[in-house]
């Protein structure tokens, strides 16, 4: 997957979880169920990130040797 998607499914992971944290302070009877699908949508997000740039540093690790 090119940088360009995965840049893309983190602005809407992201977005997701804003949209769960926005609904928990409307429904404080769920406040904390959707804050936990936002937190898990959020990690979502960051395993995203950690790939690509894992991948960009292993890539870049052997054209500076």
């Amino acid at each position: 997957m090119n940088g360009h998607a995965i840049f893309e499914n983190v602005r809407r992971y992201r977005g997701i979880a804003s949209l769960y944290r926005q609904t928990a302070a409307f429904r404080p009877s769920q406040r904390w169920s959707l804050l936990e699908q936002a937190s898990e949508w959020e990690a979502r997000a960051l395993l995203e990130l950690e790939a690509y740039f894992a991948s960009r540093t292993d890539y870049a690790a052997p054209l500076a040797a």
